[in-house]
């Protein structure tokens, strides 16, 4: 997910990227994460811990994938540009509601795919890692979702893909890595 300068070799790099570009292609167990995110730490690539540590969330949880695109700068309370890569925890309305009838807000963590930051009026593909996924299962691709920071609506949020947890185990296996060993498919939910 690039990084800033460090003092690993280049080769170093490149390996790393390879290796978190292989689980857009496989389901691998949460130890190949953990592995990986080790791995870019040491070499100080923090980014791209932090996307090895979201993989492994994801591993264990599902993934939720979303076209977000922002409010205007005068229609929300944010001033600045978020980061990218899993720091903010904004609320969502997604359909909940309290027994009492009112909305629920629940809260997700928000990856922006392939930029740095996120302003005002910008769109982006997101990934979203709910604080309780149980609260998230009824969620269907094409259902609009609103973010917020405040209790003003500061995005909308197209979901466009969903999937349930990984049957994966923790030990990492480098045979998993083979085409069509080790490896399960992510089921829908």
């Amino acid at each position: 997910m690039g990084q800033a300068p460090n003092s690993s070799p280049p080769w170093t790099q490149v390996a790393l990227g390879l290796l978190e570009e292989l689980g857009d292609v496989h389901t691998l167990p949460l130890g190949f994460w953990e592995a990986l995110a080790t791995a870019a730490e040491q070499m100080r690539l923090e980014r791209s811990a932090a996307w090895c540590r979201w993989r492994r969330y994801e591993t264990r949880n599902g993934i939720i994938r979303a076209d977000l695109t922002l409010r205007p700068a005068g229609e929300n309370r944010r001033q600045t540009p978020f980061s990218g890569a899993g720091v903010l925890r904004p609320m969502w309305n997604i359909g909940n509601q309290a027994p009492t009838g009112e909305q629920v807000l629940n809260i997700a963590a928000l990856w922006v795919e392939f930029a740095p930051f996120l302003g005002h009026s910008e769109r982006a593909s997101v990934r979203l890692a709910p604080l309780d996924p149980t609260q998230w299962q009824h969620l269907q691709p094409r259902q609009v979702i609103t973010m917020h920071e405040d209790r003003s609506v500061a995005g909308t949020a197209v979901i466009h893909e969903i999937h349930g947890p990984a049957a994966t185990h923790s030990a990492y296996n480098p045979t998993s890595l083979a085409p069509d060993v080790g490896t399960e498919k992510v089921a829908d939910p």
